[in-house]
């Protein structure tokens, strides 16, 4: 049983670090503005992504309780790596350094966009393990594919419309660029359906973890 139980816990733990190393990175990578097929997005789209998976594989294996712990703890990784961040740009560079101002306007983020991030964080993900069970008692437990795409896909709207709308109303016109990156995130949110079902069959093939009651 102990052996079990030590199993159980990395399971857990792991999709815990995934989706917050997945949240802290897609924060720093937000920065670098790509374009792919004649649509832009910040790089770090895909590594906010993961960030669904995570909650809704453990949705259904642990409960909504625990993923809703989960996305309070990675609200607070994104705090402390704020602080982290203001106090790596805030300290002198060594005098043979000499790329600290470029550091400097990659690393740091306004206080509207970093407002926008978080606003945006806890909104979406919040719906979306809300969204994730709603759907589960109304598919009776069955037809998970449904509650991960209906959950995940509604959620990613929520983000992208909150986020853009204050991080860069009144400044730029706002319509493309959440069309953009609503097409890449809701491309990734329908590829992700495979990933989701294969992390719970391996789990509950293995015993791992627990079904909420």
């Amino acid at each position: 049983m102990k052996q079990e139980g030590r199993i159980n816990n990395f399971a857990l733990y792991f999709l815990i670090a995934a989706f917050s190393g997945s949240l802290v990175i897609a924060q720093v990578l937000a920065s670098k503005i790509v374009m792919w097929k004649g649509i832009v997005f910040p790089a770090g789209v895909i590594a906010y992504c993961i960030t669904f998976v995570a909650t809704d594989v453990i949705s259904e294996i642990w409960g909504k309780s625990v993923a809703k712990q989960v996305v309070w703890a990675g609200f607070g990784a994104v705090i402390v790596s704020l602080f982290l961040i203001q106090g790596a740009v805030l300290m002198p560079a060594a005098p043979f350094w000499g790329k600290d101002s470029a550091f400097s306007s990659i690393m740091v983020s306004t206080p509207r966009i970093i407002l926008a991030s978080l606003i945006a964080y806890l909104v979406s993900q919040t719906h979306d393990v809300w969204a994730f069970h709603f759907w589960k008692r109304v598919c009776k437990g069955k037809y998970l594919w449904v509650r991960n795409n209906f959950s995940t896909v509604i959620s990613q709207l929520i983000d992208t419309t909150l986020f853009i709308g204050i991080a860069f109303g009144g400044q730029v016109p706002i319509l493309s660029l959440i069309g953009g990156q609503l097409l890449i995130k809701l491309g990734i949110a329908l590829l992700d359906t495979p990933v989701v079902y294969l992390f719970v069959w391996v789990l509950r093939r293995n015993d791992l973890g627990f079904h909420e009651t």
